[in-house]
């Protein structure tokens, strides 16, 4: 009975719809204002004017069998183009615009970046790298995106008609459509680099695209579109499993590497980042709190027991979430102290995958409230049509709030 519980659990629905979507909203954000950010040196990073020269990428990625677009053109206009649908794709993934073509373009995005030099990374980047490919396989706009908002919409409306089809998707399809087209000239051209997985990927993202949009359109409610379904939401929960299994690799790795490591045993390691010019973007802060031993003994053990124990912390509900927010904080004061905000905010967001749903639901909640009390604030009342008299203006049969 147990079993078959679970596997109805697993195979009946999405789990985990607004961890999804934080995990979703807080890596395409990330990656969006690191792209921000960079943007004047974005040529020196990863373009024509970069160290790492596009002719030793292009040997390196030979011989290791990675992935980059950069590499089908030495280009300066086509860096840019790719820098620029980075761009929007991470901004258009944050909304939630088509989630799953997003997810698609997202990962090229960071892999024919990230691909492309190797060597400017740090640890963050690492972790967007992972995560990109693991985004693909969930349904993260199910909550918190324009394509839930279209779907609610969508939805209204055919009860409005007494349950009529609904209109007829074409964004979807035309976006789909191109870059099918894209892939089938890559492929063609031989560009499509890198080991066979990636190709078998890609064509069958789009395939699956292709038959979900058959099986919409052509037969909604039929048993091969009720299995294409169990099989998105089991893609879908074992996507978010690895994710958590991934994010607590690395604190155990981690803790477990700092554990064998002499300055952390006698609680000093926290001292010699603080006295680095390169991590002390506050270095008035910095020095203050080296100079206290106390805390910084206190932060260095702390730091190793929270990567340790969390790991065995996830079937204590409470436990986990006090560790939850010490790592969070722990992040926080790295982005601060140590001037790495965009791996911060990486690793938040690979921590948000375990906040509780009920406290995401408040937040959401409290967000969409906030922002009704905005636009609510922001509207402006039509005043009444005159008649053509100095007498006081008529009301409107039906005044409604402009907006």
């Amino acid at each position: 009975m147990n079993a078959a519980r679970a596997v109805q659990r697993i195979t009946g629905a999405a789990l985990g719809p607004y961890q999804s979507a934080v995990v979703r909203i807080g890596f395409a954000g990330t990656w969006l204002v690191f792209l921000l950010r960079e943007l004047p040196h974005r040529r020196e990073l990863y373009g024509p004017d970069a160290p790492w020269s596009w002719d030793m990428a292009s040997q390196l990625i030979a011989g290791n069998g990675a992935f980059s677009t950069l590499m089908w053109s030495r280009s300066t206009v086509w860096f840019e183009i790719v820098y620029a649908v980075a761009v929007v794709s991470g901004l258009l993934l944050m909304l939630g615009w088509r989630t799953r073509a997003m997810s698609v373009v997202f990962m090229l995005g960071v892999l024919s970046l990230q691909n492309r030099s190797v060597f400017v990374g740090d640890g963050g980047d690492n972790v967007i790298h992972v995560i990109a490919i693991y985004l693909v396989f969930t349904r993260c706009g199910q909550v918190w995106s324009l394509d839930a908002r279209r779907a609610a919409r969508a939805a209204r409306a055919g009860e409005e008609r007494g349950g009529q089809e609904r209109a007829a998707d074409r964004a979807g399809p035309v976006l789909w459509a191109v870059l099918g087209a894209v892939l089938l000239g890559a492929t063609l051209l031989g560009r499509v680099q890198g080991e066979g997985w990636l190709r078998v990927l890609l064509w069958g993202l789009w395939g699956t695209a292709a038959l979900w949009w058959a099986l919409n359109r052509y037969a909604p409610g039929g048993q091969p579109r009720a299995l294409l379904d169990v099989l998105a939401n089991i893609l879908h929960n074992t996507a978010l499993a690895v994710i958590m299994g991934q994010v607590c690799l690395v604190y155990a790795t981690a803790g477990w590497y700092k554990i064998q490591g002499s300055r952390w045993g006698d609680g000093t390691a926290l001292y010699y980042p603080l006295k680095l010019d390169y991590f002390t973007p506050w270095p008035a802060l910095s020095d203050l709190l080296a100079a206290n031993g106390t805390m910084v003994m206190l932060v260095s053990y702390g730091t190793v027991i929270v990567q340790v124990a969390f790991p065995f912390t996830l079937f204590n509900r409470r436990v986990k979430n006090v560790l939850l927010v010490a790592m969070m904080l722990e992040h926080a004061g790295i982005a601060v102290l140590l001037g790495l905000p965009f791996f911060s905010l990486a690793m938040i967001a690979a921590d948000a995958v375990f906040l509780p749903t009920g406290f995401l639901r408040r937040l959401g909640g409290r967000a969409e409230t906030g922002r009704g009390r905005l636009l609510t604030r922001g509207r402006a009342v039509l005043p009444g049509q005159r008649d053509g008299s100095d007498e006081q203006p008529r009301a409107l049969a039906d005044e409604r709030p402009v907006g």
